[in-house]
């Protein structure tokens, strides 16, 4: 074979092997599907922003009066499979920066995506692994981590300031060393969002988390300053249009100012007539993390 033709031959192998393990790579980060048509979002109202901005058709008597058993208490039973629990554990965590109650289903070690939630005001590390509450939303994120060999993280924390921060940022540490090589989405409800903005804004964890998703939540400018937004980790926000503790209006706006930042990778979604926990209820978790996981630096 004449060099010429060699080198050309080498070189479209090499792209071939590239697209090969790219397709690979990509494969193993797309997140298989769980009961995905119970939990699929209703009709959309309208969408802008290039499909960023969607507004959803929600309604109290049809998401929570036809889907719960016993509404807001617990879930009918075709929307769970508790069978997960076989792989939760409650457990601690020893670190400098206080002992760490959490909750961890799926794999401690070696996952390939860890998903952490973190509880608004006077909740606990119990709310996000609670199989029946919610519409059953917990306990759809917990099956899913544990069909794509995942972990799923509902930890305890003293606060939601710096103390809260720094051993949500520990929990944080000790798992990415356990599992190098899985991308890290943190969400959070209510109160617990202003842990999300301190963790985007620490090196540490603004270095490594992947995604943030914001549920009935609130916002800071700070982030826009942050390590996590020099890296352009995405960023999901879910709101209900009736939230009476943080008005969709802001957090509308809040979420225009990052959109605006050379075309930040951000979605909104507004769940028209819903309250202040109707995102957590509602939010469409493998869609929103698969995603994330395409923009994910």
């Amino acid at each position: 074979m004449p060099l010429g033709m060699f080198f050309r031959f080498l070189f479209a192998l090499l792209v071939a092997i590239g697209f090969a393990v790219q397709a690979a790579h990509s494969q193993t980060l797309s997140l298989k599907p769980f009961k995905d048509d119970l939990f699929a979002y209703p009709a959309a109202l309208s969408t802008g922003d290039n499909g960023a901005y969607t507004v959803l058709d929600y309604h109290e008597m049809r998401d929570i009066n036809q889907r719960d058993q016993v509404p807001e208490k617990r879930v009918r039973a075709q929307y769970t499979d508790p069978g997960v629990r076989k792989v939760q554990q409650d457990l601690v965590l020893k670190t400098d920066a206080g002992d760490i109650r959490h909750v961890a289903v799926g794999r401690t070690e070696g996952a390939s995506i860890i998903v952490l939630y973190l509880h608004g005001q006077g909740g606990s590390r119990k709310q996000g692994v609670d199989d029946f509450t919610f519409g059953g939303n917990f306990n759809r994120i917990k099956n899913l981590m544990a069909a794509n060999n995942g972990l799923y993280l509902s930890p305890d924390f003293p606060d939601f300031g710096d103390k809260g921060a720094a051993q949500v940022a520990a929990l944080i540490g000790h798992y990415a060393q356990q599992s190098p090589g899985a991308k890290i989405f943190v969400a959070c409800g209510s109160m617990g969002g202003m842990i999300c903005w301190k963790l985007a804004d620490r090196k540490d964890t603004g270095s490594r988390i992947n995604g943030l998703l914001l549920l009935g939540s609130l916002w800071d400018d700070s982030f826009l300053t942050s390590p996590a937004f020099k890296r352009r980790v995405p960023v999901f926000f879910g709101q209900g249009s009736h939230d009476v503790v943080f008005p969709v209006e802001k957090q509308e706006a809040f979420f225009r100012s990052i959109l605006a930042k050379k075309s930040y990778p951000t979605r909104f979604v507004r769940f028209e007539t819903g309250t202040h926990g109707t995102p957590i209820r509602m939010v469409d978790w493998r869609g929103t993390l698969n995603w994330m996981l395409t923009k994910a630096p």
